[in-house]
C-alpha cells in the first residue's frame, strides 16, 4: 500500500500535468487565432476602395470595388450630372425656379427648408447639394427634371448604364435609405470622371467651400478640400446603413486619379483613408491622358416646369470674434447622418486652411438679404483650383472680402444680446446649432428656464460656423452657476461676455 500510493499519485500528477500542457497549448492556439477572428469581427465589412488613374483608366488599387454597397449621399452626383445635362441643353437655365412640392419639403435634414410652394434658382439648388447635401432641394430637382422622382430615378439607372455603370441603380435622387438602391466603388469612380469630362463648364461647382443662401452661409461637408492638395472635390455621403462615403477628384501638374472610399467606420478614418490612398498612388499615376474615358450620351428629357416663389426668410445671423479655443459640433460630412443619426460628434477645432481667392472666368456670385440695412451683402463663393497659396492673396482676400464684414459688424451690435451668456457647442449649420439649443433645453429643464437661446457665427478657414449660446443672465456668476449645472448633466459649456 505504501508503494502503490506513490504509484498512483505520480500517474495521477503525470496525467494532471499533461492535461495542463493539453489545456495550455490549446489556450495558445486559440490566443493565436483570437486576434485574426477579432480583426475579422471588427473590420467593417461595408468597406470598399478604388483608385483610378483618370488620364489612362488604369485601376492603381481595388478593394472590394465591384462589391454591391449603398451609396448615401453620392447618389446626388448623378442628380446633379442630369442637372448639368439639362444645362448644356439649354432644358433649364442657371436661374430656373425649382419648386419644392408637398413631397420634396418634406424630405428629412439636412435640407436647406424651403416650404412647399416654395422654389430656389436651379444655381442655388446646385449647391446646396454640394456643400450642405440637401436632401430637400435634391428630390425638388429630381421632380423637375424627370416629371416626378420615381421617373427621374429611372432616368438616372438608364444614365449609370449608359456610362457603364453596371452595378448600380438608383431609387430616389437623395440616397436616403433604399435597400433596393445600390452601387460600387467601381461605379462611383467612372461618374467622378464622367462628371469631370463631360461638363467641365460646370465642374468647378465641387470646390465651392461654401455659399450664401439667405441670410445664412452654407459650409460645404467635405473636409478635403483645402486640407490635401490638388483635391478639387467631389461628394461626400453617410447613412448608418453605408457608412461613411467619399469620392474624391485629385489633380497635381498633369497627374489626375478618381478615388472612392465606401463604408468607413467614421468621418475621420474614412478621409485619413482617403489622404493615404492619394498620398500613395498619386505618384504611380500617368502624366499623359489618352482621350475621354467615359463615352458621352444623350438622354431625352422631359419638359421642364418652372413657377415662381420668394426664397425662404430666415433670422439673419450675428458675427462675433472667437474664443482662442473654439469646439466645434461637426455633422458628418454627409447630410444624412442628420436623418439617420441623434448622434453629435464633437471635434476639437484644428487650424483650417488660409482662404484663398478663386481665380475663375466666370466668377458665382451669391446674394444675402439683409433688408434692415436696406441692401444686400456680397459673397464670392470660392471655386479655387488651384489651392496652392499665392503671394499678396490674403490682403486681396480682406479688400474683396470688406464691404460684406463692414456690414455684418453693424449686424452683430443690433441683434446680439448683451450681458452674460453660456455656449453649449459651435456647428458649420445655423440649423444643426438651433437644434443643439432645443435638444439642451429639454435635457436641462430649470437651469436654462428663464435664458434665451441664440446663435452667433464666426470665421474659420473662410467657412462660416455658429456657436450656440443661452442669453439671459445677470452677472458672472448666475452664468457660471447655470453651467455648472449644465455640467452635472454631462453637458459642456462655458460662460463669456457679450
Amino acid at each position: 500500500m505504501r508503494q502503490a500510493l506513490p504509484g498512483k499519485v505520480l500517474k495521477s500528477a503525470i496525467s494532471i500535468k499533461s492535461f495542463m500542457v493539453f489545456t495550455l497549448a490549446a489556450a495558445i492556439g486559440m490566443a493565436s487565432v483570437a486576434p485574426v477572428s477579432a480583426a475579422k469581427a471588427t473590420r467593417d465589412s461595408r468597406y470598399a476602395a478604388i483608385v483610378v488613374d483618370a488620364n489612362t483608366g488604369e485601376t492603381l488599387h481595388s478593394s472590394s470595388a465591384d462589391s454591391r454597397r449603398y451609396p448615401a449621399s453620392l447618389t446626388k452626383m448623378m442628380t446633379l450630372y442630369l442637372t448639368f445635362e439639362a444645362l448644356s441643353k439649354g432644358r433649364i437655365q442657371k436661374d430656373t425656379k425649382v419648386v419644392f412640392s408637398k413631397n420634396a419639403a418634406a424630405e428629412p435634414p439636412t435640407k436647406i427648408g424651403v416650404k412647399a410652394g416654395g422654389s430656389i434658382s436651379v444655381e442655388a439648388a446646385i449647391l446646396s447639394l454640394i456643400t450642405r447635401s440637401a436632401n430637400d432641394a435634391s428630390t425638388a430637382l429630381g421632380e423637375m427634371i424627370g416629371g416626378s422622382e420615381e421617373n427621374f430615378a429611372r432616368m438616372m439607372t438608364a444614365k449609370a448604364r449608359s456610362l457603364g455603370m453596371k452595378g448600380t441603380v438608383f431609387r430616389n435622387a437623395n440616397g436616403l435609405p433604399n435597400t433596393a438602391q445600390f452601387t460600387t466603388a467601381r461605379d462611383m469612380a467612372k461618374l467622378g470622371i464622367a462628371l469631370r469630362e463631360h461638363f467641365p463648364q460646370y465642374y468647378s461647382y465641387f470646390s465651392t467651400r461654401s455659399f450664401a443662401f439667405g441670410r445664412q452661409r452654407i459650409a460645404n461637408h467635405n473636409r478635403l478640400l483645402g486640407r490635401i492638395k490638388g483635391v478639387d472635390g467631389i461628394k461626400t455621403g453617410y447613412t448608418r446603413a453605408s457608412g461613411f462615403n467619399l469620392v474624391s477628384s485629385v489633380q497635381d501638374g498633369n497627374r489626375r486619379i478618381v478615388a472612392v472610399v465606401l463604408g468607413g467606420t467614421s468621418g475621420a478614418s474614412r478621409d485619413n483613408k482617403m489622404a493615404e490612398l492619394i498620398k500613395t498612388y498619386m505618384p504611380q499615376a500617368s502624366k499623359r491622358g489618352g482621350g475621354d474615358l467615359i463615352a458621352k450620351t444623350d438622354t431625352p428629357m422631359p419638359a421642364v416646369a418652372v413657377a415662381k416663389a420668394q426664397l425662404p426668410k430666415r433670422n439673419a445671423p450675428t458675427p462675433d470674434m472667437r474664443p482662442e479655443a473654439e469646439e466645434i459640433v461637426v455633422a458628418d460630412a454627409s447630410a444624412d447622418e442628420a436623418a439617420e443619426s441623434d448622434e453629435v460628434v464633437v471635434a476639437a477645432a484644428v487650424p483650417a486652411p488660409k482662404p484663398v481667392i478663386a481665380r475663375t472666368t466666370e466668377p458665382k456670385i451669391a446674394m444675402a438679404s439683409t433688408e434692415r440695412f436696406g441692401g444686400k451683402i456680397p459673397f464670392q463663393i470660392r471655386k479655387a483650383k488651384d489651392r496652392a497659396p499665392a503671394e499678396g492673396v490674403e490682403q486681396a482676400y480682406a479688400e474683396e472680402r470688406a464691404p460684406a464684414v463692414q456690414a455684418l459688424d453693424q449686424m452683430k451690435t443690433a441683434s446680439v444680446p448683451s450681458g452674460w451668456a453660456i455656449q453649449v457647442a459651435s456647428s458649420p449649420s445655423d440649423g444643426e446649432a438651433r437644434a443643439i439649443l432645443d435638444k439642451t433645453a429639454k435635457q436641462a429643464g430649470a437651469a436654462l428656464a428663464k435664458a434665451s437661446p441664440f446663435t452667433v457665427p464666426f470665421e474659420k478657414g473662410g467657412v462660416t460656423y455658429f456657436r450656440a449660446r443661452f442669453a439671459g443672465f445677470e452677472s458672472k456668476d448666475s452664468a457660471w452657476n447655470a453651467c455648472n449645472a449644465l455640467k452635472k448633466k454631462k453637458i459642456a459649456c462655458y460662460a463669456i461676455a457679450q
